[in-house]
This record gives C-alpha cells, sequence and structure tokens, in this order.
C-alpha cells in the first residue's frame, strides 16, 4: 500500500499482519480517488472501519483540511497512528477507538466525505449510513465499498447513488445528498 499523490505521495504505508483488516487494493483506491479528486481539497473527512487508515490518508495527501479514522479494534487504532506518523500527516487527524455507532451516537462534528468499508461478513454498511446521515453536511458524500452479493439502497435519508463502480471482488457506490 501506497498513497497515490498530494503531499505524501509515494509514502509505503504499513500493512496488517491480519487478514482482520482488507485493505482497499491501490487499483480501487485509486479509481475512487479519480472519481471524487475535486471534492477533497478543504473538506472534513470521516474514515469510518479506518482499518490502515489508508483511505483517510490519502484524503489529507490531497488535501482534505481534516480526518476523523474510526475504528473498534486496538491493532488497527495502532495502524493508524503509525501510518499517519509514516506520512507526516497526524497534525489534521484524529484517531478515535469506537465502534461505528457509538462514535456516530457521540459525535458532534459535521463531515463533507465519509468512507465505509465495514467488515464484509458484519452485514453493517446500511446500519452505517444510517448512522453517519445525521452527522453529514449538506454537500456531503459518502463513499461505500462492498461485495457484489450486497445489495444497497438506491436513496437513503436524503442521499441517492450517484456512481456506482465494480472492481472484480469489489464493489463501491457514491452517495451524494438531494441529487
Amino acid at each position: 500500500m501506497r498513497v497515490i499523490t498530494g503531499i505524501a505521495r509515494g509514502k509505503r504505508l504499513v500493512t496488517p499482519d491480519t487478514y482482520d483488516v482488507r485493505p482497499t487494493s491501490d487499483k480501487v483506491k485509486e479509481a475512487l480517488f479519480s472519481a471524487l479528486q475535486f471534492d477533497i481539497e478543504g473538506r472534513r473527512v470521516l474514515d469510518l472501519f479506518a482499518g490502515s487508515g489508508q483511505l483517510g490518508i490519502e484524503a489529507l495527501s490531497r488535501g482534505a483540511k481534516s480526518c476523523v479514522f474510526v475504528d473498534n479494534s486496538r491493532a488497527s487504532i495502532n495502524l493508524v497512528k503509525k501510518n499517519l506518523e509514516i506520512t507526516g500527516l497526524e497534525d489534521n487527524a484524529k484517531v478515535v477507538q469506537s465502534d461505528f455507532s457509538s462514535f456516530a451516537a457521540m459525535s458532534r462534528d459535521t463531515f463533507d466525505l465519509v468512507f465505509l468499508d465495514p467488515p464484509y461478513a458484519a452485514g453493517f454498511l446500511t446500519d452505517a449510513i444510517k448512522a453517519v446521515l445525521p452527522l453529514m453536511s449538506d454537500y456531503g458524500m459518502i463513499v461505500c465499498e462492498y461485495p457484489p452479493e450486497v445489495d444497497i439502497p438506491e436513496e437513503i435519508g436524503g442521499f441517492k447513488v450517484y456512481r456506482t463502480y465494480r472492481y472484480g471482488k469489489i464493489n463501491a457506490a457514491i452517495y451524494r445528498k438531494g441529487l
């Protein structure tokens, strides 16, 4: 895993030692950020189910104003902190160990861009989308990764699927508000 572009371009990120974390491939990450390239700079980002933190780190590298990284796993939190240190992006980052629903219930922050890449087997995706809806800015976007066999809602809480992508065994969708 590496940072594709921006101020931390080319920095190699530490990868997890276990299969508990499923990092987004560089190919998928590159395609997603290509679609988002004009919607990152100056934005407040939430990387929920952060894992290694690579999506939020890529956003920070490309000029996001800030990023909150949330994961329930202590090992993932340590991995995110290490990757932020490697890239030198820790000043604009906040790292929180929490499950997604508790974080969403307690957070008073508003986000412009949210990355959701929950564990596939857990079936959290729709619940996670619902949980972050109150945290979204008026022009916010939600980016989801999910397996092809999962059906996602076309519209949820005023957000509609703007684009969908398929990359082998991974699907991605971008939700935008009020399309």
